[in-house]
């Protein structure tokens, strides 16, 4: 007889191979056939609500790996928590306004795009917007990414720009939106201001010169300064020094120099002056509007009194250009300074600025260093490395330059010391990010939101023709508001002045009823900060339960929302904010299309599938920088085999199993003891869960799976399952256990790999819902510390056994290990352990033929292997000294033939 014929093998409900890359997009189709987003909406309509709020992705190109993570990792949270029985919906959005957009539009029409007008240029931008929308949104559905991506929220959609006029009337209602003349940081290449939160910080190496600033009174006596940016000396207006820091007057040959007392050596050293003599000291304070006369025009200057000047670099005092720097201006507007900035848009001196009138800022920079040389001004020059800031979009550098712009005062209304302390009201995850944001909102200044592009929110303000007053008022914003609603923003560019402003309006100045719109556009972060106005409040989900972005928020759009929040409000639009951090390939480089290292997320769905790029991204610790690679990424897909090969395995031998009628609570010990294990599994993974800590949810579940499973239950398992009676207590004891952890896991697993486990949930011949995504959270159940602490001490001795038949094994003593029997001494509380099995339980665990407990020892684990006695039984494999008992079954041991007997089997 083939007795391979009488053993339960498991049945193939698992498909061997995965073949994700077709197998996802079929489900993908078959959830959207089914509208499986708005039926799991539907199912969980009554229950609590938990709000994800999505953060705007530009719509500016393909996604990549850093937003394909981002929107993972979202998905994972919205689908636990709708399986932990919250109505938990997604509503993805887009940033569809800005100069991320407008400059790539700009880069494709090149000088095409001089010969537009303002509304062809918006017309070409919202195309583009429109289009990488829905090449974005498809691929991240391809990720497998529930939401109403049906119905996303637009920057650019009519209803949502009224949204954004309705919060920015009420920020100028109460009185914190001002236009002033004064420095901001300026990008020459894009050809806009700057706010904060578009700059990015670089190193960079640029001339520093030591310069003679005369006194008028005193032709032989000098103020040195320092600075790092020559170009702006054209611009001087005054000299800083610090009113508390000694300075001293050093005779250098015929001149006298006043320098910082602890800068001395230092200056002195840097022009290379060996013989040089201190006269006196002084206190800078004493020094207060003296005049100098600058080294470029020749032209009276006032020293002036700074804190901010310190001694650590330099000469203790610095050149004062109140149009080209923040602390500069503070200075000027306290010392009726002149607010001068020669500087045009494109960073180029004004073409009336004598000498330097035309030329590029930092070609000029040469040219003036050589300048004061030749007059000799100049004392020393050197290469300083310093951080400076950048464009975020073309990467340039920036410059400091004054122009009329519109602010919103941060102090205002107490705003800042409000926002500061409403930060202590939100969950920060991880913890340093409160540190951030309040230090962030803490030292930055007020916030610049005008923009010189066409690609944007108009400022709603309009100047009289007549006297000139430029008119920013709350009630006229919120008509142009009902305006827009109705036709889109472009109607500021289609419609004149008198059609937007409200019927008989007149300027409160003089009275007169001409105007003349401004073409500035808003800072889009307002565009997207006032998201909680058209996306969270019409639904009644204000305040989100959760804001989840990448670290750079901090400063972007978790700050704008919170600022704009408590200016609407006075409150935050979050509860929970989780941070994750940027993108690094292995080598824990920053990821550039130069360097080759960019990995594209659709090529690796294309690839490897959906479900191993979501299982890399739950590997992850998040919160700190991401290293990715494509070797980093197929090792997830060895990880997902050991997933599969599980799965399959548990429902293989379920398969025959019928939970509503075979299920039994008369359960063995070892099937006890797994199911505790299962508990506290659920237990763990929950908590993993709530505290966003995927990655430990990811190696709880690898562990469970290849140790506690594959390694250990399963393993011992299998002999049951194959030999043992179809219907026996014994076999029915398993598939009890089984099926709850196979169920359990695709649970477990779903918001992690959603394709996985529906395939398999689809797969399953039990009773069940439409998808896996519409079934609830395992139950937590307290878990049995003591069977657990029990067979923690029976595996320990489990793996002294394994290792020993390991060693007969590489001494070519024992092939197989059911080819032995093992003897077991151990200590007095183990051997009590051990006692409470039969021989035949311990052989079993130990997959032996046999395992005999032998006298008690004070030493460590002791095991003795010897070959198994008897005969190898065709069917079990097993050695028995009973193989042949029975002469219907000569070939087989008396327990497989008694299951042949029961199962009515002839030999």
């Amino acid at each position: 007889m083939n007795y391979k014929n009488t053993l339960n093998l498991p049945s193939k409900i698992i498909p061997m191979k995965a073949n994700l890359v077709v197998n996802e997009p079929k489900i993908l189709k078959k959830w959207e056939e089914n509208d499986l987003y708005h039926k799991i909406r539907k199912e969980r309509e009554n229950a609590p609500k938990y709000v994800l709020h999505d953060g705007p992705p530009y719509a500016n190109g393909n996604i990549h790996v850093g937003t394909a993570m981002n929107k993972v990792l979202k998905d994972v949270v919205v689908k636990y928590k709708t399986m932990r029985g919250y109505n938990s919906p997604y509503v993805p959005g887009w940033d569809t306004h800005g100069l991320p957009i407008e400059h790539k539009v700009s880069v494709e029409l090149g000088n095409k795009a001089k010969e537009m007008s303002r509304l062809e240029i918006r017309e070409t931008c919202a195309r583009y917007a429109k289009k990488y929308v829905d090449i974005q949104r498809e691929q991240f559905k391809r990720l497998g990414v529930f939401g109403d991506w049906n119905n996303p929220y637009l920057t650019m959609n009519r209803k949502y720009e009224r949204g954004i006029y309705e919060v920015f009337a009420d920020v100028v209602e109460k009185g914190m939106v001002y236009r002033e003349n004064k420095p901001v940081m300026w990008c020459p290449h894009c050809h806009t201001a700057l706010a904060e939160a578009e700059v990015e910080y670089q190193d960079d190496t640029s001339k520093a010169i030591y310069v003679k600033f005369v006194f008028e009174n005193a032709p032989n006596e000098y103020v040195i300064i320092w600075t790092t940016t020559p170009w702006t000396l054209p611009a001087n207006r005054a000299v800083a020094l610090n009113p508390n820091v000694e300075y001293s007057r050093i005779k250098v040959e015929k001149e006298v120099w006043v320098i910082a007392s602890t800068l001395v050596e230092k200056v002195m050293k840097k022009a290379g002056i060996e013989n040089w003599k201190v006269l006196s000291t002084i206190k800078g304070s004493e020094l207060e509007l003296n005049t100098l006369l600058d080294p470029i025009y020749g032209q009276p200057r006032p020293v002036v009194m700074a804190d901010y000047v310190l001694t650590d670099t330099g000469t203790g005092a610095v050149h004062t250009a109140p149009g080209h720097g923040a602390d500069d201006y503070i200075t000027g507007k306290r010392y009726n300074l002149e607010i001068f900035s020669p500087v045009d848009d494109y960073g180029n001196y004004l073409e009336n600025l004598p000498k330097y009138g035309g030329l590029s800022l930092f070609k000029a920079n040469d040219l003036i260093v050589e300048d004061l040389k030749k007059s000799g001004a100049l004392v020393a020059e050197e290469m300083f490395t310093h951080s400076y800031p950048h464009c975020w979009r073309c990467h340039g550098p920036l410059i400091f330059r004054s122009t009329e712009q519109w602010f919103i005062s941060i102090d205002k209304n107490d705003l800042r010391r409000r926002t500061l302390e409403a930060i202590d009201n939100v969950q920060w995850i991880p913890a340093w990010g409160k540190n951030r944001i309040s230090s962030m909102v803490s030292d930055r200044p007020d916030w610049c939101i005008s923009r010189q592009r066409d690609w944007g929110m108009p400022i709603p303000a309009f100047k009289c023709t007549n006297c000139g007053k430029t008119v920013m008022d709350a009630d006229i914003i919120r008509h142009v508001a009902k305006v827009v609603g109705e036709k889109g923003s472009d109607v500021w560019f289609t419609l004149k002045a008198e059609q937007l402003l409200p019927e008989g309006y007149k300027c409160p100045e003089c009275g007169e009823s001409q105007f003349e719109k401004l073409y500035d556009v808003m800072d889009v972060w307002i565009d997207s900060g006032s998201s909680f106005e058209s996306v969270l409040k019409p639904k009644n989900w204000y305040p989100a339960d959760l804001y989840l972005e990448g670290s750079d928020q901090h400063r972007g759009w978790f700050q704008s929302s919170l600022l704009l929040g408590m200016v609407r409000d006075g409150i935050p639009p979050y509860k929970v904010v989780v941070t994750h951090g940027f993108i690094r390939d292995e080598k824990d480089r920053k990821m550039s299309k130069s360097m080759g290292n960019v990995i594209d997320p659709n090529d690796v769905v294309s690839r490897m599938g959906a479900d191993v790029f979501r299982l890399w991204v739950s590997s992850t610790e998040y919160k700190n920088d991401v290293k990715v690679s494509m070797g980093i990424l197929e090792k997830q897909v060895d990880g997902y085999r050991k997933i599969r090969n599980v799965l399959r395995f548990i429902f293989g031998n379920i398969s025959d199993f019928d939970p509503q009628k075979d299920s039994t609570d008369d359960l063995l010990e070892i099937d006890m003891y797994a199911l505790n294990m299962l508990r506290s599994l659920i237990k763990n993974i929950t908590k993993h869960y709530d505290n966003f800590d995927f990655h430990k949810v990811h190696h709880a579940l690898f562990d469970f799976i290849t140790v506690d499973m594959s390694a250990f239950y399963l393993d011992i398992l299998k002999d049951r399952l194959y030999t043992s009676g179809k219907h026996s207590h014994e076999r029915r004891s398993a598939q009890t256990v089984l099926y709850k952890i196979g169920m359990s896991l695709i649970k477990l697993m779903a918001p992690i790999i959603p394709f996985t486990t529906e395939e398999i949930y689809m797969a399953l011949p039990f009773e069940k819902l439409e998808s896996v995504h519409l079934e609830m959270w395992p139950e937590l159940v307290d878990v049995d510390e003591s069977i657990i602490k029990k067979w923690k001490k029976i595996r320990e001795v489990r793996e002294s056994v394994l290792k020993a038949l390991e060693e007969e094994r590489q001494n070519g003593h024992i092939g197989h290990p059911l080819e032995a029997s093992v003897t077991l001494k151990v200590d007095q509380e183990t051997h009590e352990i051990l006692e409470t099995l039969a021989p035949q339980e311990l052989a079993d665990i130990f997959i032996v033929s046999k395992a005999t407990l032998s006298k008690e020892t004070n030493d460590d684990t002791q095991v003795e292997v010897e070959h198994a006695p008897g005969r190898k039984c065709e069917r079990c494999w097993k050695y028995s000294e009973t193989v042949g008992e029975n002469p219907q079954y000569p070939t087989i041991c008396a327990r497989c033939a008694s299951v042949l007997e029961l199962e009515g089997m002839e030999s």
